[in-house]
């Protein structure tokens, strides 16, 4: 578990970094899959310092997903917004409000049941048909980045985030379907494949949606995304399950840690402007 949080703290602060490059870079096509944009936020020394900790980061998920069930370090992952906040407030000097300190609290404490009821990863090994079921996800995941494109702002943020979770999840589910990383038979795994395309699009998508739409909106989308599908794959297709008789515990403790993320996914949204008066040479009827 000190794995899974440590990686959260990794990304939720890479998040912080990359928001900011992001925002600052000049804006692109409008496609959801951009690629140029990336390379754009690439220029930004900030962007830099967070892709190396989303590597720290990714090595540490890793860890934590050969040991840990995936629902246990997909709420860790989450918790990743609670960093975030944090770590926003002190860079951007903006303060948490009561509300947020208390989803902050909220996250902490479904972790602190997920460390209590969670035990060691499923036995199984997943099936081929899987594995080939994760590749075609991954692929799904640019799709889905496409068609973002062409939505509106307030939609488009929406399926950006989902896709970018999608993505991430993929990642989580593709990890523990690498048995081995012996050559040549790595490279004949399809789940290797899944989570190159997998975290490339997820990225890409991710870059996106916080530079073009709501920061609410995509991040509850991405939490979500990247949480539910792949913690129903670990328990019903690789057998991950909680110690003897804490099942409860940790359903109470993955619902709380989750909600508690997704209650931070408001933070740092910019207010609403208020709409200028009309001008003397404007008519209100």
């Amino acid at each position: 578990m000190i794995c899974a949080l440590a990686s959260a703290v990794c990304y939720g602060t890479a998040s912080v970094l990359q928001a900011m490059a992001a925002r600052s870079a000049a804006p692109g096509s409008g496609s959801g899959v951009d690629a140029a944009l990336l390379l754009r936020a690439l220029r930004q020394w900030r962007y830099l310092v967070g892709l190396t900790l989303d590597g720290a980061g990714f090595v540490l998920q890793v860890v934590a997903l050969r040991a840990l069930p995936i629902y246990a370090v997909g709420a860790a992952l989450a918790a990743s917004l609670a960093v975030t906040a944090v770590v926003a407030a002190r860079l951007m000097r903006i303060r948490l409000k009561r509300a947020e300190w208390t989803a902050v609290a909220g996250v902490c404490v479904g972790l602190a049941l997920l460390g209590l009821a969670s035990g060691h990863e499923g036995d199984r090994a997943g099936s081929d048909a899987l594995r080939w079921s994760m590749l075609g996800a991954a692929v799904g995941v640019l799709v889905i980045g496409a068609l973002a494109g062409r939505l509106p702002a307030k939609p488009r943020a929406l399926v950006l985030g989902l896709g970018s979770g999608f993505g991430f999840g993929v990642v989580e589910v593709s990890v523990r379907l690498i048995d081995s990383v012996a050559l040549p038979g790595l490279f004949a795994n399809p789940a290797l494949y899944a989570l190159l395309l997998g975290g490339g699009a997820a990225f890409l998508l991710l870059t996106s949606a916080l530079q073009r739409g709501s920061v609410t909106t995509a991040t509850a989308g991405m939490v979500i995304g990247e949480t539910i599908g792949p913690a129903l794959i670990g328990v019903v297709w690789l057998g991950d399950r909680t110690r003897e008789g804490l099942a409860p515990l940790a359903v109470a403790g993955f619902t709380i840690a989750v909600a508690g993320a997704l209650a931070l996914a408001r933070f740092g949204e910019p207010p609403a402007q208020p709409k200028p008066a009309p001008g003397p040479g404007h008519s209100s009827g």
